[in-house]
């Protein structure tokens, strides 16, 4: 990092000249009447969560997904982990079936997403306990870098750090296509009911495709191309509506910023595949190839939701720079101004500013006008810090004015942790159910590095709620101006800060006089302000 960012740096971890300077330079304004559009309720899902704080903030959404459900045999509840842990079979335990998954959510009123698999393999009949089937066994591959130390016959398939090749793929698994697929929905149904009666809502094709090549090398060492993607892609989608006409598909759920433009041939910028595709990223490229099917099917829909995961390039540290670095980062998502500090930046593939979200709508309406948005892996660090929960503050801001669709973290936080409080402020603010508004409205702050604003209606009672995130360690106290809403004289509030890190505290009741709120917002706090309408 230069110098000039360190400064930056510390200045929004709050050093400026004095509290006073800053506070004056500081003005919020929401404008109720403008930038109106409804907030989806499944930006606030997990892929998973401790059962009492799924019910505590009204769980909207969950997901099966990730590696393991890659070669996921929903036949005898098999899986292998991939390069995740040693190539090996895991016969799933009752708990952990995709029939828990399913149960567990609808339960809880909770959507589910189910990951069907897609690589063309699938976990074989295989033991219980050790020893595991698995990918490189020693037997086979006697040289590895690494052996499980519970399991010394199965190996990470690496050797002087560099893949093992040659593994044969009925060491584990068996070969399916899109039937096996269209055969796991179908079963789904039978126990469940189609998603129009209450079954599975959403399909995903798979996890993380273009990494095949790696994290399931031992069934699927070739690097993956835009035709191999496309093809599984409308089969497999084709066998799911086939199956469950009402249901949604959800892909490609990349895994980062290569997978978002290329295919696993060119790596992670344009080659030979995307020039022999009309010179389309691979997301263009398969939003288009979704809609070219449909137009081929009579114009019925395959894919409902483009999805990408979303992974900043920054690691868990707490130290001042760190966590400057984390709340700038959220920026990627929308900002296009904002030019990514990472390798994807000008020192590594030199991406312009990302603007994640507003550029997936953008390939959208260009390739498959219709398509909504989602992210459903993403995780920003840091959630055991009030570092982490003023960071999820700002993404579930971000979410809901940038009108995505869906989210699910990965990794979601321990129900104790400040970064399930960011949840909180937005689905349980009060302890008795409170939620942030479902219906987005202009909020601009003039820095919104030291002090962000999000604000939206809400349809149950039209209050108007506003979060007001802190990402300085001053107190600020900006002017606030509201206009386009018909307010009462005062706002209640509610504060999450360093102060105490284990509660939302129900503050005084602030004046909102004549449109106009003076508030105190203390240092590394997220607050929410509830206006009732009058």
């Amino acid at each position: 990092m230069t110098l000039s960012l360190v400064a930056t740096a510390l200045a929004i971890q709050g050093v400026p000249a004095s509290a006073e300077a800053a506070a004056a330079a500081l003005s919020l304004t929401v404008d109720a009447s403008a930038a109106r559009h409804r907030i989806s309720p499944d930006i606030y899902g997990l892929n998973g969560a401790e059962s009492a704080f799924a019910t505590e903030i009204g769980l909207p959404v969950a997901r099966w997904g990730g590696n393991a459900s890659s070669r996921y045999n929903f036949k005898n509840h098999t899986y292998n982990t991939g390069s995740d842990w040693y190539f090996e079979n895991i016969v799933a335990g009752p708990e952990n079936t995709v029939e828990a998954f399913v149960e567990t959510n609808r339960a809880r009123g909770a959507k589910q997403i189910v990951a069907v698999p897609m690589v063309g393999w699938v976990a074989k009949d295989s033991p219980s306990q050790h020893p595991f089937a698995c990918g490189f066994p020693a037997t086979r591959f006697p040289q590895q870098d690494s052996f499980d130390q519970w399991d010394p016959n199965c190996g990470n398939g690496r050797l002087n750090d560099t893949n093992l090749t040659g593994a044969d793929p009925t060491d584990t698994s068996v070969p399916v296509d899109a039937s096996f697929d269209g055969e796991m929905v179908t079963h789904l149904v039978s126990r469940y009911g189609p998603a129009a009666q209450g079954g599975v809502k959403i399909y995903e094709l798979d996890n993380e495709p273009v990494l095949w090549a790696s994290t399931h090398r031992d069934v699927h060492p070739e690097l993956v191309s835009y035709d191999e993607l496309g093809t599984k892609g409308t089969a497999t989608a084709a066998a799911i509506k086939k199956a469950d006409p009402t249901a949604a598909v959800l892909g490609p759920s990349g895994w980062g910023y290569c997978e978002w433009i290329s295919s696993g041939v060119d790596g992670c910028g344009p080659g030979a595949d995307a020039a022999a595709h009309g010179g389309l990223n691979l997301s263009q490229w398969y939003l288009k190839n979704m809609k070219d099917y449909s137009d081929a099917h009579g114009g019925r829909r395959f894919l409902h939701y483009f999805d990408q995961h979303f992974y900043p390039q920054i690691g868990g540290g707490t130290d001042a720079e760190a966590n400057a670095l984390r709340l700038r980062s959220t920026r990627s998502l929308w900002d296009p101004t904002y030019v990514e500090e990472s390798w994807i930046g000008p020192s590594g593939v030199n991406a312009p500013p990302l603007q994640f979200i507003r550029t997936m709508k953008s390939w959208v309406a260009a390739y498959y006008p219709g398509t909504r948005t989602a992210i459903t892996e993403y995780n920003f660090g840091a959630l055991d810090h009030i570092n982490g929960a003023l960071t999820q503050a700002e993404v579930l801001g971000i979410f809901g004015r940038e009108g995505l669709d869906l989210a699910t973290m990965w990794g979601e936080p321990q129900p104790t942790q400040p970064g399930a409080f960011a949840f909180r402020m937005y689905r349980n603010y009060d302890g008795a159910g409170g939620r942030f508004g479902d219906v987005s409205v202009s909020a601009t702050s003039s820095d919104q590095g030291q002090l962000s604003v999000y604000a939206a209606q809400r349809s149950s009672d039209k209050a108007l709620t506003l979060m007001v995130v802190n990402k300085t360690a001053e107190a600020l106290s900006p002017t606030l101006s509201i206009t386009g809403f018909n307010r009462g004289n005062v706002a209640q509030r509610y504060t999450y800060s360093a102060a105490d890190l284990t509660s939302i505290v129900r503050g005084d009741d602030v004046a909102a006089t004549q449109g106009v709120i003076e508030a105190t917002y203390p240092a590394n706090s997220i607050t929410l302000l509830v206006l009732p309408r009058r």
